[in-house]
């Protein structure tokens, strides 16, 4: 059975248009897109809905409609003084944020099911994929004339790009993200932490001394660029030597030498991921999708979301300049209550807790679908889990992707991709 290079399906999702030429079956017609009244009145319960729950978990947060039934703005209580100052302007942090839930709905919808590590085969699916978008992820990658020499540009990337996904929707059950707010030191919540299925933590944030309150379990390690730089000390952070690291951002070639020379025992991979436009920024968002693209479902430690929260806090550090903590916590809440995750906080610290008002699945899943015709997205309206996806007229090579040992929801969401939309070994051979 072949399985379809899962990456690809990630620049199908977000927008990547270089890749539209291989799909078939997409219509341009505006009756293709047509948004009809009960996708409108999808779209208006949902936000009617949304409002309620932010009212319901917010904790004083109020989500106010706006021109249309996507726009939404969360606002935070007149009293709130923000201390964070843009670095430019110099000019303090809003108190409100607009916010479009149909575009929010209809990408993380498709985040759910795509997958966010760059691989080799998305590379070489791409059209000029090495010359348009591989050189753009190594370090000083201006200085490679556009990957002119494909060799050099392959080994640079080598070490953290393999040929097919090494991991695929539905793969885990329950997954915690932990961020590194200071926070984590009002409750103790090591022990929950340790009882989730995969834990995603970030950048060089330590398990050691801090057991009681970040737990020790960790599966995956989400880094930024300067964390990348220093790989081997991050490697030492997890005893057992197993945790997976995930750099977001260019590759460096420090980072390839470490790998060679230390020698770097964990797995080291390049992460894809969305674009989300001007939503909250940072690691911990990256972190929050890698986790929805391979989890059932999700929930969030450490991203301080309660009120008071006027700067950015790390349980391991004194306080530091870091993103826009308003705006990070008014996404956070904005995706708590489209159904995304679940937020744990000092103030939220009961684990069964309930998300109160949450929209109903079946509203968000009408809402999304008739985001994606709004949006004109490809496969809009469509309600199987592939919906973006169609037969590829073009591949290099036929691969198996390997999921032994996956659990049965992560092998059903393959079997249903592959019975849909994967080319018979026949169709393949008639096409090249």
């Amino acid at each position: 059975m072949k399985i379809l290079q899962l990456g690809l399906i990630v620049a199908l999702t977000t927008g990547l248009s270089a890749l539209t030429i291989y799909i078939t079956g997409v219509s341009n017609s505006a009756g293709g897109f047509r948004v009809s009244s009960d996708d409108l009145s999808a779209l208006s319960s949902l936000q009617s809905d949304f409002k309620k729950c932010v009212k319901a978990n917010g904790l004083g947060l109020q989500a106010i409609s706006g021109r249309d039934y996507c726009q939404v703005t969360i606002q935070f209580p007149s009293d709130t003084k923000p201390k964070w100052r843009d670095p430019k302007s110099g000019e303090l942090e809003g108190l409100s944020f607009d916010f479009n839930l149909c575009e929010a709905v209809a990408t993380w919808g498709q985040v759910r099911n795509s997958t966010t590590i760059l691989t080799k085969e998305f590379i070489d699916a791409l059209p000029n994929g090495w010359e348009d978008y591989a050189w753009r992820r190594i370090n000083k990658g201006v200085q490679l004339n556009r990957c002119e020499n494909k060799t050099l540009c392959m080994e640079k990337l080598s070490l953290v790009l393999p040929e097919m996904p090494p991991f695929i929707p539905r793969q885990f059950g329950r997954c915690a993200v932990i961020g590194n707010s200071g926070d984590l030191l009002k409750t103790k919540f090591g022990k929950e932490i340790d009882g989730y299925d995969a834990v995603v933590r970030e950048n060089g944030a330590p398990i050691q001394n801090y057991t009681e309150y970040v737990g020790r379990k960790s599966t995956f390690r989400l880094l930024n660029r300067g964390s990348a730089k220093a790989l081997d000390k991050v490697a030492e952070l997890d005893e057992t030597g197993q945790e997976v690291l995930i750099v977001k951002t260019t590759i460096h070639d420090i980072m390839n030498k470490m790998i060679r020379e230390v020698p770097i025992r964990n797995p080291v991979y390049l992460m894809l991921g969305a674009s989300f436009g001007s939503a909250a920024k940072g690691t911990g968002l990256k972190a929050l999708e890698f986790a929805l693209s391979l989890c059932d479902s999700v929930d969030m430690y450490g991203f301080t979301v309660d009120p008071g929260y006027k700067e950015w806090t790390r349980y391991f550090s004194e306080s530091r300049q870091g993103h826009t903590p308003l705006h990070g916590r008014a996404y956070y809440q904005m995706m708590e209550c489209l159904g995304l995750i679940k937020i744990h906080s000092p103030m939220r610290a009961d684990f069964i807790r309930v998300v109160e008002s949450l929209p109903s699945q079946s509203t968000i899943d009408a809402a999304r679908s008739a985001s994606e015709k709004l949006l004109r997205r490809v496969g809009g309206g469509k309600t199987d889990p592939w919906r973006a996806c169609s037969i590829i007229k073009k591949r290099e090579k036929e691969k198996t992707s390997n999921i032994a040992g996956a659990r049965d929801a992560a092998v059903d969401h393959q079997n249903i991709f592959t019975k849909k939309f994967l080319p018979s070994s026949s169709h393949l051979r008639s096409l090249r």
